[in-house]
C-alpha cells in the first residue's frame, strides 16, 4: 500500500466526511445540553431505599431528558439536573416520584445557570489553540516545521470531524464532551508522533531513498503499533458503551469517533501533508 500515491483520493475522503459536518455546525450549531444552557436543579430526598437507576426510570417516562446528571448526596438523597422546566412540568415529576418511588420530600427546586459559561467556553476554546501552537512549536523544534504543520493539521481534522458528526446527529453535547475532545487531541498528537519519529528515524538512515518510498515505509512500520493500540483502546471503549451506563454515553462516542478517526489521521493525513510540503521545496 502506498499512501503518498493515493494521498489526493484521501483528502477528498476526508473532505466529503468534514464537509456535511461543517455545514450543519454552521447552520444548527451542537445540541447543547443543560450544562451550556442552564436548567432545573431539583435536591429530592426519599424515605425508602431508593437506587439511581429508579430514580433515572422516572425521568425518563416523563421525558425529561436521558443520560442527566444524577447525583447521590446522601441517604436516600439525589441531586438531578434537568433542562429548565415548567411549574407543570416539575409538578408532574414530583408526582411521578411519590406514585413510582413512594413518599419524598422536596429539599431545593429552583433554577440554575449553565455550568459552562460563555466565558468559560471562550477560555476553553482559546487553551485548546494555544495548546496547538505550543505542540506547533515543540515539534518544529524536536523534529521540523513541517512535521508540526502535518500533526496541527491532523488534530482539527479529528475534532471537526467530532464536531461536526454531534452536530448532524444532534446527539446532546454536555460538560464531559468537552473533556472527550482534549482526550482526543492528546491521544491523536500521540499517534503521530510515533509515525513522524520512525519518518525522522528513516531519512537519517536511508538518505539515498526518495521521500515518497520512506514515508510508505515508515507507516508500514508503525502500522501494527497503530492497529492494536487503536483496538485495544476501542474494545474498552466499547465496553463502556455498552456496561457504563447513559451518563458517560456523550463521552464514550466522542472517544470512539475521536480514536478511529486519530489513527487514520496519523496514517492517512499527517504524514502526506509532510511529504507534500517537502516535495514543495525542492
Amino acid at each position: 500500500m502506498s499512501v503518498t500515491r493515493i494521498r489526493k483520493y484521501i483528502y477528498i475522503l476526508s473532505l466529503i466526511i468534514m464537509i456535511p459536518g461543517i455545514v450543519s455546525l454552521c447552520t444548527r450549531g451542537l445540541n447543547l445540553g443543560i450544562d451550556f444552557t442552564g436548567g432545573s436543579l431539583l435536591h429530592v430526598r426519599f424515605e425508602n431505599k431508593v437506587k439511581v437507576e429508579q430514580v433515572r426510570d422516572v425521568l425518563d417516562d416523563y421525558n425529561i431528558g436521558r443520560g442527566l446528571p444524577i447525583q447521590q448526596a446522601g441517604n436516600n438523597e439525589f441531586i438531578i439536573r434537568t433542562r429548565d422546566l415548567s411549574q407543570e412540568e416539575s409538578n408532574q415529576l414530583m408526582k411521578g416520584f411519590r406514585s413510582e418511588i413512594g413518599k419524598m420530600e422536596i429539599l431545593r427546586n429552583e433554577k440554575v445557570g449553565p455550568v459552562i459559561g460563555k466565558e468559560l467556553t471562550n477560555k476553553a476554546l482559546m487553551a485548546v489553540g494555544i495548546a496547538c501552537l505550543l505542540m506547533l512549536l515543540y515539534i518544529t523544534i524536536r523534529f521540523e516545521f513541517k512535521f508540526g504543520v502535518g500533526a496541527v493539521i491532523a488534530l482539527i481534522h479529528d475534532v471537526v470531524i467530532v464536531l461536526g458528526l454531534f452536530s448532524l446527529f444532534q446527539w446532546e453535547v454536555d460538560s464531559v464532551f468537552v473533556a472527550a475532545i482534549l482526550t482526543i487531541l492528546g491521544y491523536s498528537i500521540n499517534d503521530t508522533i510515533v509515525v513522524f519519529d520512525r519518518i525522522r528515524e528513516n531519512l537519517k538512515l536511508k538518505r539515498k531513498e526518495s521521500y515518497d518510498v520512506i514515508v510508505d515505509k515508515s507507516i508500514l512500520q508503525t502500522l501494527n503499533r497503530s492497529i492494536n493500540t487503536v483496538l485495544t483502546v476501542l474494545f474498552c471503549l466499547v465496553a463502556l458503551l455498552v456496561l457504563g451506563g447513559a451518563t458517560i454515553k456523550t463521552f464514550v462516542v466522542a472517544m470512539l469517533i475521536g480514536v478511529i478517526f486519530g489513527c487514520y489521521s496519523s496514517i492517512f493525513v499527517a504524514s502526506p501533508i509532510w511529504y507534500d510540503l517537502k516535495i514543495r521545496e525542492n
